[in-house]
């Protein structure tokens, strides 16, 4: 069974960081794209970052976190991490983390429970 569980969100203030884990099963996570999407109160699901497969497994970035986040991957934990920095209250927001490709414009709907992340003063 293909599951997808996301950990390490929590409440920080701004400028803190926090690294989100996106642990998987049923799948062997450096063969598929693994993306991040947020949904914040009121507004609409956004894509937050997608990392490649294959042994480079780079990562793009949305504007709005570009320079701050950085996604990663563990092989061995067949995990994703999505380490957040220099965080700011607009980054408050449920995360999840979803098995396939993503972008600004094609933002894949997530199936998981999420993360919650708060960053408030």
């Amino acid at each position: 069974q293909v599951q997808l569980v996301e950990s390490g969100g929590g409440s920080v203030q701004p400028g803190g960081s926090l690294r989100l884990s996106c642990v998987a099963s049923g799948f062997y996570i450096p063969t598929y794209a693994i993306t991040w999407v947020r949904r914040s109160p009121g507004k609409e699901l956004e894509w937050v970052s997608t990392i490649y497969p294959g042994g480079s497994g780079g990562g793009i970035y949305a504007d709005s976190v570009r320079g701050r986040f950085i996604t990663s991957r563990d092989n061995r934990e067949n995990t994703v991490f999505l380490q957040m920095n220099s965080l700011k209250s607009e980054d408050t927001a449920v995360y999840y983390c979803v098995k396939g490709l993503g972008g600004p414009r094609t933002v894949p709907q997530p199936t998981g429970q999420g993360t919650q992340v708060t960053v408030s003063s």
